[in-house]
């Protein structure tokens, strides 16, 4: 006998959301996990998506939690020429890297290091700090990147000053 696959959903607003799952749920085919893309730089799934998955119990695996790298600190300087942005092909394209956002990136890098943390690290912990979030696809090319990101897990809490310079940092 076949066993039923359970669906992913990526990257539906909060109305498709909660259709899918009730459609799914109708066809007793639970909706376990929604896969948006959400980080410092792409919030929109906090526009109601991650409300819904919390109502509707599925959960969350954030897809991107670095943006493609942009929130590590590769890209403070500028675009690297060993870079994902630096790649005419690539998966990130340069034009996103503007000077507002480079200067965005130094910003959330100077709260990152009160924090004691990489600017992926404090990157990562924004995104799990949700609780709807079981998990971050960070998408680690080396195990040194794999071992950074994982630092990310000894310090997930952020006081609410810490909330506001970050939403301040974003807003500037």
């Amino acid at each position: 006998m076949e066993k039923p696959c359970t669906p992913v959903c990526r990257n539906y607003d909060p109305d498709r959301t909660r259709a899918a799952v009730a459609i799914l749920r109708d066809l007793s085919t639970p909706c376990l996990i929604h896969q948006p893309a959400y980080n410092l730089l792409h919030r929109d799934p906090e526009q109601g998506v991650l409300g819904a998955l919390e109502a509707e119990g599925v959960g969350c695996i954030a897809f991107s939690p670095l943006s493609q790298g942009m929130l590590s600190d590769k890209y403070l300087q500028g675009i690297p020429s060993a870079s994902r942005a630096a790649h005419p092909r690539g998966t990130l394209n340069a034009s996103r890297v503007t000077p507002d956002v480079l200067a965005v990136l130094q910003r959330l890098h100077a709260i990152a290091q009160t924090r004691q943390q990489s600017l992926a690290q404090m990157a990562l912990a924004w995104v799990l700090r949700q609780p709807v979030i079981c998990s971050a696809l960070i998408g680690a090319s080396r195990v040194e990147q794999l071992q950074e990101n994982m630092q990310a897990l000894r310090q997930l809490e952020f006081s609410a000053q810490e909330l506001a310079a970050v939403d301040a940092a974003l807003e500037a």
